[in-house]
């Protein structure tokens, strides 16, 4: 038996990607998503591909912004780490699961394979995330009335509105922000996230009661796989009075206004009050994903 040798593609053996089973149901998953051949990357051993990566990024990226897909087959953790750690890219690894993995042994022993071949690259657990996907069968949200929305061209605005949402936030990828480079970090990485989308900034809104006071921000977006709940948030002070309900609901509104004929959205799994407004609003979990970060460390 010979050692695991790496593999980056090209077009000319770009199948090698689709030599492994798929019982993650990966393919479905990322059928709107495109790769660059570049960034794919096969472990082999005799010759067979044993593990696969795909790193991603928008198409004006000039490297990967994500690992969006990772494979390794039955009892080869071990390639599967090494493929991620001799990549020339370090950066977050997603792995997209189906719902309810955890109770189909079968789909639980491949996504812990996953796992433990992150671990032993290096890569850390982050957090845990349910995504869902809203169609027009589920009817649309209603709308409260409560609040008044409006555009807002100043990035400023919501700037001081995201480092005041994140001063007190369940996200784990902005408390990891904050921890990083405090809250001015925080908000500016939202803010860059959202100019990269391919959706107009003149969506961006912000929302106030009646009188005038600012409760948050809602910003329906596209990202490269289609319409999408960006971002919601609410400040502290108007917590608790169910305004997130409003702005999702808002959000979900102006999207299909706009030609949307699904929207996507995402929160992490222990962010129980959010996942609670996307079971109102008729949001149904449609996958689950794990993100590791790396941490440089590899076991």
């Amino acid at each position: 038996m010979t050692g695991t040798v790496i593999r980056a593609l090209s077009t000319s053996d770009a199948r090698l990607f689709d030599a492994l089973p798929d019982p993650l149901g990966a393919r479905e998953s990322h059928r709107r998503t495109r790769f660059r051949t570049e960034w794919m990357r096969v472990a082999l051993r005799d010759g067979e591909v044993v593990a696969r990566g795909a790193w991603w990024g928008g198409p004006d990226d000039p490297e990967p912004v994500n690992i969006n897909w990772f494979d390794v087959a039955e009892g080869q953790e071990a390639a599967g780490a090494e493929l991620l750690r001799s990549a020339p890219w370090q950066v977050e690894l997603e792995i997209n699961l189906p719902g309810g993995w955890r109770d189909e042994p079968t789909l639980r022993a491949a996504a812990e394979a996953r796992f433990t071949a992150a671990r032993a690259a290096g890569y850390e657990l982050l957090v845990e995330r349910f995504l869902y996907r809203w169609t027009p069968d589920h009817g649309l949200p209603e709308r409260p009335g409560r609040l008044r929305f409006r555009a807002e061209p100043d990035d400023a605005v919501f700037f001081d509105a995201l480092r005041d949402i994140h001063s007190a936030t369940l996200d784990a990828h902005a408390l990891r922000a904050v921890e990083e480079g405090g809250l001015d970090r925080a908000a500016q990485e939202e803010i860059d996230f959202f100019h990269w989308c391919p959706s107009p900034r003149e969506w961006w809104q912000t929302a106030y009661t009646p009188e005038g006071e600012l409760v948050g921000i809602h910003i329906p977006a596209h990202n490269p796989s289609g319409p999408t709940i960006g971002f919601i948030g609410v400040v502290p002070r108007h917590r608790g009075r169910g305004y997130a309900y409003d702005l999702l609901a808002e959000c979900t509104h102006f999207l299909v206004e706009r030609g949307a004929e699904f929207v996507g959205g995402a929160t992490d799994r222990g962010n129980f009050p959010m996942a609670a407004n996307f079971a109102r609003a008729g949001f149904p979990v449609v996958r689950e994903r794990v993100n590791f970060h790396p941490t440089g460390r590899a076991g």
